[in-house]
């Protein structure tokens, strides 16, 4: 077990938790702010000035012992936290567009270093999957994958177990020290000692029915590819296979009966174009070409922002005009309004910051 205590006197680490802790603020504005002042302490300090700009509430910043708090509770739970730009970060994570600015981590940090797969599913399984689910992380861990999943009841879990002497990551929704489901409570605490367990919340958060897909995200976000072993159309691990595609990483499926709503998921992801597989072997040559643990960023993934400049007030009412109830593209907003990317990026920053704005996955917005 590798544990690395964040050190409480760590000013940087603590304006990064005040950051991304502010109402708000999520992973994408994080970055922006960050791009934009250098400094997490500059952004902070920044914040009510951009808020007022967007002609809405201010943000709740977190205050220094609210901060120091998570930092002591973190340490105490033998965790430690990762944050984003800088050198414990998983890698492959980092260059995802909405890549958590600070994880917690319990376990083996360097496990995010090998080269990873992700094999999701149904939680209520058939027993047929769960049994392939536990023999292909079993086989890949052999191969020498780490197998990363969701910590959930079925395929989850069976995914875990197989692949547990050749290293695993799991994933929770809520905070590290929360279990969910209880009955996986050992197998949570087993992998926090032998393996690895990450949480984008702060201790003590109870898994809500918004935290599965941003969970979902840093599955895909952290692994080569994703294999989902079964699911029905409309399922969490379809979502984390749509997210691996977006990312430019390759999405797998295990066939199944048509006759079996358990596999209809998977069936139409094939019939899409995701890749059938029905082995390790299978896997492990889908992912040969990028062995080195290294996928280049698919088009539209995140780019620094442009230097800022100042936006007139006309600007900044033209620019809000053009949005509304329905997710529209930032790009789109940038030929409509006839302004810069930097103007439009700033007056989204504030607008966002005001509690007026909405990001949505492919670089799309709308007001809230």
């Amino acid at each position: 077990m590798i544990v690395a205590r964040t050190d409480p006197l760590d000013a940087d680490a603590r304006a990064r938790l005040q950051l991304i802790r502010t109402s708000s603020v999520g992973p994408v504005t994080y970055r922006h702010l960050i791009a934009r002042f250098g400094t997490a302490q500059a952004a902070v300090e920044a914040i009510p000035d951009l808020a007022r700009r967007g002609g809405g509430r201010l943000p709740r910043v977190p205050n220094h012992s609210e901060i120091a708090h998570e930092i002591e509770t973190v340490a105490a739970l033998g965790a430690r936290h990762l944050f984003l730009g800088r050198e414990d970060y998983p890698a492959l994570l980092a260059e995802t567009e909405d890549a958590p600015p600070a994880l917690i981590a319990a376990g083996d940090v360097s496990l995010p270093a090998r080269p990873a797969v992700a094999l999701v599913g149904a939680r209520n399984a058939s027993a047929a999957a769960v049994r392939f689910a536990r023999q292909l992380g079993h086989d890949l861990a052999g191969l020498g994958y780490v197998v990363i999943s969701g910590l959930a009841r079925g395929i989850d879990t069976a995914a875990h177990r197989g692949a547990f002497q050749g290293g695993t990551i799991g994933v929770v929704a809520g905070g590290i020290d929360i279990f969910y489901p209880p009955e996986n409570e050992a197998l949570q605490r087993e992998m926090a000692a032998h393996g690895l367990v990450l949480s984008e919340q702060p201790p003590g958060t109870e898994p809500h029915a918004r935290h599965f897909p941003s969970r979902n995200r840093i599955i895909a976000g952290l692994a080569l590819g994703t294999v989902v072993v079964e699911a029905a159309p409309r399922s969490g691990s379809l979502i984390t296979a749509r997210l691996a595609a977006e990312y430019g990483r390759e999405v797998m499926a295990v066939p199944g009966s048509p006759l079996d709503p358990r596999a209809q998921g998977c069936n139409l992801l094939i019939r899409e174009g995701a890749t059938l597989i029905q082995s390790a072997s299978d896997v492990a040559e889908m992912l040969q070409p990028f062995g080195g643990g290294h996928v280049s960023a698919p088009a539209g993934t995140y780019a620094p922002d442009q230097p800022a400049e100042d936006v007139s007030e006309r600007e900044r009412r033209d620019i809000a005009a053009l949005l509304g109830p329905v997710p529209v593209p930032v790009d789109e907003l940038v030929r409509q309004s006839g302004t810069g990317p930097a103007a439009v990026q700033t007056v989204l920053l504030e607008l966002e910051l005001a509690g007026r704005l909405m990001r949505h996955a492919g670089g799309r917005v709308s007001l809230n």
